[in-house]
């Protein structure tokens, strides 16, 4: 699995702050391409499917979450995705995606909107993130949702929104399976970065949400995947909290997926590659 041993420690501020900036392992350093693809697919998927609801699972304008169903004749399964952006940008607005692609194989899918920080702190995220969660699994039934076939899946921050999610639901209303894309899964090594300017965490936030720092014995079936073309750090962080899955006897299936990177692994997430079939897999219960 490669060396999952923490290595954060031993660096000054810069050197995390670089470590944990997805974008210096572009080629040039831009990610506004994969920024625009997001928003382009989206549209296409949003037009592609007006019959689409919004439901609103709590008092805040980015409280929602949109949510499309195939035809069908009973209960199927439902692909649940979580943004990323460092817990400060992007919305479900960009991550509309995968939707169309999961309809051609009979399943659902949902993209949940939630507050971002600095209007929010990230445990009132998690929070934001369990609430719409429980939504779904509430109102199953009217959806045409199994609310035994929920799978949830997130990429970068949203990994570890989803992976908080499972720590924080209660059993009844646990996913089937999650996917996590490049993910952080200890935050403390953000602290002094660019990225908590926005953020804003102390020493006891960051650790309260760090999926690595709880007990994972109850933690769903679990892909834990991330691309070639990632910071070290980043690689890391996933192999990392997949011995940590290993260590707790908990089912986990890792990836690293060929000439992907940290800002396009997630059009695998439901398509005809490794990723997409592991996905799948996980639907089907």
């Amino acid at each position: 699995m490669g060396n999952a041993t923490p290595q954060w420690r031993g660096m000054d501020d810069q050197t995390r702050a670089d470590a944990y900036s997805p974008s210096k392992a572009l080629p040039d350093g831009d990610l506004t391409p994969f920024i625009q693809r997001y928003i382009d697919e989206s549209a296409k998927a949003y037009s592609a499917h007006p019959e689409f609801q919004t439901l609103r699972y709590g008092p805040k304008p980015a409280n929602t979450l949109d949510i499309v169903m195939p035809t069908a004749s009973g209960p199927v399964p439902l692909h649940v995705f979580i943004h990323g952006g460092y817990w400060q940008q992007l919305s479900k607005q960009d991550s509309f995606f995968a939707a169309t692609q999961t309809l051609a194989q009979g399943y659902g899918y949902a993209a949940i909107d939630y507050t971002l920080t600095p209007d929010a702190r990230i445990s009132k995220i998690v929070a934001e993130c369990v609430r719409a969660i429980t939504l779904l699994m509430d109102n199953a039934a009217n959806l045409g949702v199994d609310p035994k076939r929920i799978v949830l899946s997130g990429s970068s921050a949203g990994a570890q929104l989803a992976a908080m999610c499972c720590l924080e639901l209660p059993a009844d209303k646990q996913p089937c399976g999650v996917v996590l894309l490049s993910g952080v899964y200890e935050l403390e090594p953000l602290l002094g970065t660019y990225v908590n300017d926005a953020v804003g965490m102390d020493l006891a936030e960051a650790k309260r949400n760090s999926p690595a720092l709880h007990d994972l014995g109850d933690f769903p079936k679990t892909v834990v995947a991330w691309g070639v073309q990632e910071t070290q750090e980043f690689k890391r962080q996933s192999r990392y909290f997949a011995s940590l899955l290993q260590s707790a006897k908990r089912p986990v299936e890792t990836l690293e997926v060929d000439a992907r990177n940290h800002f396009d692994i997630v059009f695998d997430l439901a398509n005809d590659s490794k990723l997409g079939r592991h996905t799948s897999a996980l639907m089907k219960g």
